[in-house]
């Protein structure tokens, strides 16, 4: 009876919820756009340096998977636009990776580039790959899966209040990088405990794969 009270709360709530509660997308998911849209053939899909265009051309585009690691926010936006010198020996910090690097600076705004960064965070610091696309993901995420974990992500969905119930918050990478991708998959199709789903019959096995991904970009 509990279990039936709360299924009609909550397609109640995917009645009364009307499209404005969509979420603005996390940084690393527009960032990811921009890096597909701009900079993939050059640094390669998973930004190791090995692009297509990059080895037509005979470059060798830094891999970003480890420099992005040692680099503030401050000189990333340095590298990336090509404003701005060095502190200390006055160089100009563009270029510094690779002659053939471009400059963004009259493409990006400084929303766009905080949020070019934020993926190359995650290309940097990611334990599990993107395993479909994040921009169908966003949108499964926000009509199945907000009214729990929240619009956000953050775990503070309408649900959570009448049900007094507490879903992971896919914001927390502590969280979201303990579970590999067959431990979310799993988790998404079979359910888990007494209150999160099972969506093996109404999900395709591509759309938990894209929901996995907008997942792990949620955290950055």
């Amino acid at each position: 009876m509990h279990l039936t009270k709360y299924i009609l709360l909550y397609l109640s709530c995917l009645i009364i919820l009307p499209s404005q509660s969509f979420a603005n997308p996390p940084p690393a998911y527009e960032g990811r756009r921009l890096y597909v849209s701009y900079c993939q053939l050059c640094h390669g899909t998973e930004g190791k340096g090995d692009g297509a265009l990059a080895k037509s051309m005979q470059i060798n585009p830094a891999d970003l998977t480890t420099t992005v690691r040692s680099r503030s926010d401050t000189i990333l936006t340095k590298i990336i636009t090509g404003n701005g010198k060095q502190t200390i020996t006055g160089r100009d910090r563009h270029n510094i990776l690779s002659e053939a690097m471009p400059e963004w600076k009259d493409i990006f705004n400084d929303k766009q580039v905080k949020a070019l960064i934020a993926y190359l965070r995650f290309l940097g610091s990611a334990k599990h790959e993107l395993m479909g696309d994040p921009k169908v993901g966003y949108n499964l995420y926000q009509q199945y899966c907000q009214v729990c974990h929240g619009v956000e992500g953050d775990g503070d969905g309408i649900m959570t209040q009448l049900m007094g119930i507490m879903p992971m918050d896919h914001t927390n990478p502590n969280e979201t990088n303990s579970l590999n991708n067959h431990e979310l998959e799993k988790s998404i199709l079979d359910g888990k405990g007494k209150f999160m789903p099972a969506w093996r019959h109404i999900l395709s096995q591509s759309d938990v794969e894209a929901l996995i991904s907008y997942i792990r970009l949620l955290s950055h």
